[in-house]
Formats: C-alpha cells, sequence, structure tokens
C-alpha cells in the first residue's frame, strides 16, 4: 500500500493544478452561498462524468477542460447521506481550519475525497 501513496499524492497534486484555473469563479461562487445564508460550508463537486450532487457552474464541455464543477453544501451533502451525521463536526472542525481554502469534492480515478485549495 505504501507504494501507492506518492502516486496519489502526485495524482492530487496534478488535480489542485486542473481546478487552478477556475478558482475566481468558485471563489466568488463560495462567497454568495455564505452571504446569502445559505451555508457556511460550501462544497464544489469537481467531477469528469455526470453526477446529481448539487449545481453545475462549470461544465467541462463549454470550458475545453477535463473537470466540471458543481456548487454543493454540507448541509446537502448530509441530507444526501455523503456525511454521516456523527462526522458533522469532525468535517465542520476540519473546514474551518481551512476557512480560506475552497473544498473540493472530487469525483476522479482515484475515487471520492476532499481536497482544500488556497483559494
Amino acid at each position: 500500500m505504501k507504494s501507492e501513496e506518492p502516486a496519489i499524492t502526485e495524482k492530487v497534486f496534478l488535480i489542485k493544478e486542473q481546478l487552478e484555473p477556475f478558482s475566481a469563479l468558485v471563489k466568488d461562487t463560495s462567497n454568495k452561498i455564505k452571504e446569502e445564508g445559505i451555508s457556511n460550508y460550501p462544497i464544489f463537486v469537481a467531477h469528469q462524468d455526470e453526477t446529481n450532487i448539487g449545481i453545475p457552474i462549470i461544465k467541462r464541455t463549454e470550458n475545453g477542460g477535463i473537470w466540471s464543477i458543481n456548487a454543493s453544501t454540507l448541509e446537502q451533502f448530509y441530507t444526501n447521506k455523503l456525511i454521516k451525521k456523527e462526522k458533522l463536526e469532525d468535517f465542520k472542525n476540519l473546514y474551518n481550519n481551512h476557512k480560506h481554502d475552497i473544498c473540493y469534492f472530487v469525483l476522479s480515478e482515484i475515487g471520492a475525497q476532499y481536497i482544500f485549495v488556497p483559494a
């Protein structure tokens, strides 16, 4: 298992680089979600295949890239059973430790995982 970890770390770094061009739009959307009182915990779903999680804000078919991004929230993740009740406080603490970053839920060939990217 240890030999797979560097490969995964490299893939996460590559994903962060690929998402960077969208950071301004995603940061604006995150601020609007917070300012409008929708949620204090916006989550952006980055995906290459179709997903019904969140509301599409960037479509890969329109931007010529490989990523589509949907806007969602912790509350929606909880409602859709993507985060269990017993993990809510842990997630909020992790999120608050990265409050100046963008929270992505990335669906890729390395599985589904949360990635925090500097805004």
